[in-house]
């Protein structure tokens, strides 16, 4: 009952204090509320000097804690004049200030190689670590296996396959040889047909001038064309021994 009343005075005290255009309630406010409600208000100064009246001292004020000058940023923002002053004060403007902030890209050759190179190490770490946790490990120390755990090697059937094998690079340049004979090739028969078409005699000199360049240039590219390697190289085949 105490709680509705005291809520009634508050709510009829606030609507007489906005209708008369005003933003805090005044003494007269409160006074035509407790009229309308059926309050005497005549006996409030005789109550108010009565003997038995208990009086409610002013909570102690606690020492707030001071903030350090170095931890705080910028000045704090003053209370509004419709805001008690009895509220908490505002943060540090930065913390519901917006302030964009835009970094240069780093465009210095050294800083990039160093950072592409910790980029390569740090994944090749991680994959290491990966294959170490996932797959098959071997350790040097057979009494504690989680020590020093290394990628268990697998051993393939054929080892020396891989050197035998050539690499992509050669094969593109055995590829690019191939296309060049056969455009050379494409060359002498068309230079052929055009000879044909001339006397004999000359055709015959012509078509072994030809042949003899034709000859020339398939063994330069051949000895251009020789694999540096001696796991590609053709097969010599050993003299047969004459019998004395």
């Amino acid at each position: 009952m105490l709680q509705s009343y005291l809520s009634e005075i508050g709510r009829s005290s606030k609507s007489y204090c906005e209708h008369m255009a005003r933003t805090q309630p005044t003494l007269s406010d409160i006074v035509v509320t407790l009229v309308e409600m059926g309050f005497n208000v005549e006996t409030l100064p005789s109550y108010a000097k009565r003997s038995q009246r208990m009086v409610i001292t002013a909570p102690p004020v606690t020492n707030q804690p001071m903030t350090p000058k170095a931890l705080s940023a910028g000045q704090s923002k003053q209370h509004p004049p419709h805001i008690p002053s009895h509220f908490p004060e505002f943060p540090d403007p930065h913390t519901y200030i917006k302030t964009p902030t835009y970094r240069e890209p780093v465009s210095d050759y050294q800083t990039l190689r160093e950072k592409v190179a910790s980029q390569r190490r740090d994944v090749e770490r991680a994959l290491t670590r990966f294959m170490a946790k996932t797959g098959e490990t071997q350790s040097l120390f057979k009494d504690d296996i989680n020590t020093f755990p290394l990628i268990a090697a697998r051993p393939f059937s054929i080892p020396y396959l891989n050197a035998l094998l050539p690499s992509e690079l050669e094969m593109q340049q055995m590829e690019e040889t191939d296309s060049s004979e056969q455009e050379e090739q494409t060359d002498t028969e068309t230079l052929s047909m055009h000879m044909h078409a001339d006397d004999s005699g000359a055709e015959k000199e012509n078509m072994s001038v030809l042949q003899q360049s034709s000859a020339l240039q398939a063994g330069r590219n051949g000895e251009e064309n020789v694999i540096d390697n001696p796991y590609l190289r053709p097969v010599k085949k050993p003299k047969p021994r004459r019998k004395k």
